[in-house]
């Protein structure tokens, strides 16, 4: 299976991930201001290291994952972006839709770097996911990435919990497809006329609205 396409916006480089960014991925994962929606807990340097080899794993047997985000201006890995298939146990069948999610270190929190990755990230899945929809999972009090998901063209779909925690299910059609709930169905893969990608060119959006995560 091939790694991760290099996708460039204005400011941000989305790129697979590399040994030398564990360091940096451990801290930002360590950093509780991170973690505050993902159940408020820190992760250990073990944890982390478990989370990023199954970027890896995802691009391997699946042929997507998540991306590295880098900071063109400084070449500095600042976060997480991509879609996964976590077999999550949980209303709405999330495990037959591609599921994006993101997370930035708190030094970059604020400056519009979140929308500017997700739109990037949702334009590649347009074109290679056969799924006419994509979905995210939200804590309700994350109210920063709600407004990016939902400026991204996310919608609120269900209320749910998950491992005990409330959970708001959002999704996303892509262009021309109408969200309704029949149209959740397993629909993996690359679509068979498309294999090569462009990068893709992102719109800078400055502003307060970002936050460190969209998804678990």
């Amino acid at each position: 299976m091939p790694g991760a396409e290099v996708l460039e916006t204005e400011r941000l480089k989305l790129r697979g991930h590399r040994l030398d960014d564990f360091a940096a991925c451990a801290a930002m994962w360590a950093d509780p201001v991170v973690t505050r929606y993902f159940g408020g807990k820190s992760l250990t340097e073990e944890e982390a290291w478990t989370r990023f080899l199954r970027y890896a794993g995802h691009w391997s047997l699946l042929g997507f994952g998540y991306w590295a985000v880098e900071e063109k201006a400084t070449g500095n890995f600042i976060g997480e972006i991509g879609f996964a298939d976590y077999k999550r146990d949980i209303e709405s069948s999330l495990k037959h839709l591609p599921e994006i999610g993101w997370v930035l270190a708190s030094e970059s929190h604020g400056k519009g770097y979140a929308t500017e990755a997700v739109r990037a990230a949702i334009a590649w899945g347009d074109r290679y996911f056969r799924a006419d929809q994509t979905t995210c999972i939200i804590n309700p009090e994350n109210l920063r990435s709600i407004r990016v998901a939902e400026k991204c063209g996310y919608r609120e779909f269900q209320r749910t919990t998950y491992k005990g925690q409330p959970s708001v299910v959002y999704v996303r059609a892509r262009p021309n497809e109408a969200v309704t709930r029949m149209d959740f169905r397993p629909r993996w893969g690359r679509r068979s006329s498309e294999r090569e990608f462009p990068a893709v060119a992102g719109t800078r959006t400055i502003g307060r609205d970002d936050d460190t995560s969209g998804s678990a």
